[in-house]
């Protein structure tokens, strides 16, 4: 069956694989893009209107021109978000001052010790935290934490959470994968059930919550347990329809979970094809379409399941009143790890 090509609402572009990060389970670091040749902002005008722009890397920050770059972002979308280290603060300082409107999720695995023994860097935590300390005085609302959870930060993670509402700020998890650009095969969760249990307990936390943002990020970690236990994603992937991921030397992917031992195909790439609607209605995204249907990887993770979540909104909406009310009752949250049949 053709999968159609719609209009897409989420963009992401990995600005650069240049990173002063050595993390664990990452070795972007090793393989660097070199700079010059890496997408410009006159180059990703081309790109379409979207609901949200995420950029990424790599670290973002150490682009030159990000200033340039985030000026056609704010052409393209509302909404422009900023993955960072935190790393180069004085950077991020400068960049906020010129877009408060801007959105930064600071990575950060754990407390003191373990964030910086996990990312490769003394002092991480410490930059990271005094980052976004500072840019919550300079009046910035879109800001926060970014967890990957792994082996071994689970329980850190429950710490990052209790501050991040002390303090007022976002809280975004992923689970850590295998990626052809993160140039690792060895990302496996392997205490399953206590890294279950401590998201578990996250999303008990993230119901006592007035939020309903917070309730949807409680299904969200539920959706990662599914992952870590290896079973088949909630909601389906529609990635390349969606979304799309444009990497630093300019093609564009469905996703960034993509392996070469499982499939790794580009939909095109926007210097060789300036006008990206010719990309996206072409046989070969069309090609990579009906390759995500049948991918067997099974990701779980915020840049293609927030799409879904909100285009399938019934689901997620009645699993989180549900559980809210069980929350408000003194109940645990239910784990309804059901994989809904919407175009089987």
């Amino acid at each position: 069956m053709a999968v159609k090509s719609c209009k897409p609402t989420d963009i992401c572009i990995i600005l650069t694989y240049r990173c002063p990060m050595h993390c664990t389970m990452c070795n972007i670091w090793k393989y660097p893009t070199e700079r010059s040749k890496e997408i410009t902002a006159e180059e990703i005008k081309c790109l379409p209107s979207a609901r949200f722009i995420n950029l990424t890397g790599g670290e973002p920050f150490v682009r030159d021109d990000l200033d340039e770059i985030l000026k056609v972002c704010f052409t393209k979308a509302p909404r422009v978000v900023i993955s960072t280290s935190g790393w180069l603060e004085e950077r991020v300082i400068e960049i906020a001052e010129k877009f408060p409107k801007v959105g930064i999720r600071i990575s950060i695995e754990g407390l003191s010790c373990k964030n910086d023994a996990l990312r490769g860097q003394q002092g991480g935590f410490d930059k990271g935290l005094r980052t976004l300390l500072t840019l919550k005085e300079m009046g910035l609302k879109d800001i926060g934490f970014g967890c990957t959870v792994s082996n071994y930060n689970s329980a850190d993670m429950l710490s990052l959470y209790k501050l991040s509402r002390a303090l007022n700020l976002e809280f975004a998890t992923a689970a850590f994968h295998n990626s052809y650009y993160f140039h690792k095969s060895d990302n496996v969760i392997t205490n399953k059930e206590e890294v279950c249990a401590n998201f578990e307990k996250l999303i008990n936390m993230q119901l006592k919550e007035s939020r309903p943002k917070s309730w949807f990020r409680a299904y969200f970690n539920m959706g990662l347990i599914n992952y870590i236990e290896g079973k088949r994603r909630m909601l389906p992937c529609e990635a390349g329809t969606m979304n799309f991921f444009v990497e630093p030397y300019g093609d564009v992917y469905p996703c960034n979970g993509l392996e070469e031992c499982y499939w790794k195909e580009r939909m095109g790439n926007i210097r060789e094809t300036p006008d990206f609607d010719k990309i996206w209605n072409s046989e070969q995204a069309q090609m990579v379409r009906e390759k995500v249907r049948t991918c067997p990887k099974n990701c779980w993770m915020m840049g293609t399941a927030a799409p879904v979540t909100k285009k399938y909104i019934t689901y997620p909406l009645l699993w989180a009143l549900k559980n809210k009310w069980r929350s408000i009752t003194g109940k645990p949250a239910c784990i309804d790890k059901r994989r809904y049949k919407i175009n089987d």
